[in-house]
């Protein structure tokens, strides 16, 4: 597809959630300022929870699916060209549901995906659901559809809320570092990839904040920015375990709550990317910035 073509179809899924939604708004208003042609399928499961843009230049239409639907799926991504698909609810079913789409979304013609992956993925993560992002990029690479991997570390608008009712945020991180990124910067660089698919074919991109901290200056600066005193108690790992016992989550979301402090504590989540400075044209926020709605 060259730049002087038709625009094409660009496909959001969870257009109801942060992430969709976010970049669905970012794309309608980027229509409003001029990018003529833009046409947007919204793919949710709800279609009265879709949001509505009134005013815009961009061709917006809903499509109801599910991931392990595979007709729904079809007939949701029927014209469409390029699609941004974000990983679906964790579950032990996820990877088995991401597959489908895919193939729905070849079946439906889909010529380019837009996969929301995770810091690390691949079947040797210490973080265990970054072993499903690891084996849905297979399954897309596999495929032969032109892709763009958007690894996404943690969000560094989420960090602050890990603490407790007493404010503290607890886990086995040790001194571990995370290069986490405002959710604000992965909808930057997903948008500034959907506008422009023909630029980022098979590429993977590695987005994260701009430096690398500890949850200890997590909890310091957000107290500092906000007058909510916070703080980092380490834990091992079995006073992890027993210490998450009583919210009665199934044992894979317990891995997973316990498995992402390890990974920091790892180092799996340190390494800091200008990803989204090349992606965006910007800086990456910092959590001062997220925390000041920035």
């Amino acid at each position: 597809m060259s730049e002087t073509s038709t625009a094409p179809t660009i496909g959001v899924t969870g257009a109801t959630g942060k992430i969709g939604g976010a970049v669905a708004r970012s794309l309608v208003d980027t229509s409003r300022g001029g990018h003529a042609g833009t046409s947007l399928r919204l793919v949710v499961r709800d279609a009265s929870r879709a949001p509505a843009f009134e005013g815009s230049n961009a061709d917006v239409t809903v499509a109801t699916a599910t991931y392990g639907d595979g007709e729904s799926g079809i007939r949701a991504l029927g014209g469409v060209d390029v699609l941004f698909m974000v990983s679906a609810a964790e579950s032990p079913d996820r990877v088995a549901e991401h597959v489908q789409f895919v193939q729905s979304a070849l079946e439906a013609g889909v010529s380019h995906i837009v996969y929301t992956s995770f810091t690390g993925a691949g079947p040797a993560a210490g973080f265990t659901l970054a072993r499903d992002h690891g084996a849905t990029e297979e399954v897309i690479r596999a495929s032969g559809v032109d892709f763009t991997f958007l690894r996404d570390n943690f969000y560094l608008d989420l960090l602050p809320l890990w603490a407790g009712d007493d404010g503290v945020i607890r886990g086995p991180a040790g001194d571990g570092l995370i290069a986490a990124v405002a959710r604000a910067d992965v909808v930057d660089s997903a948008v500034a990839v959907l506008l422009h698919p023909e630029r980022h074919r098979n590429a993977v991109y590695e987005l994260t904040g701009g430096e690398a901290v500890t949850f200890a200056d997590v909890a310091r600066r957000t107290s500092l920015a906000t007058g909510q005193k916070l703080r980092f108690e380490n834990e091992t790992v079995e006073e992890a375990y027993a210490s998450r016992a009583h919210y009665g989550a199934p044992d894979f979301i317990v891995d997973a709550w316990v498995s992402t402090y390890t990974g920091i504590r790892d180092g799996e989540l340190a390494a800091v990317s200008d990803d989204v400075v090349v992606l965006t044209g910007h800086p990456q926020r910092t959590l001062e910035d997220v925390l000041a709605g920035r």
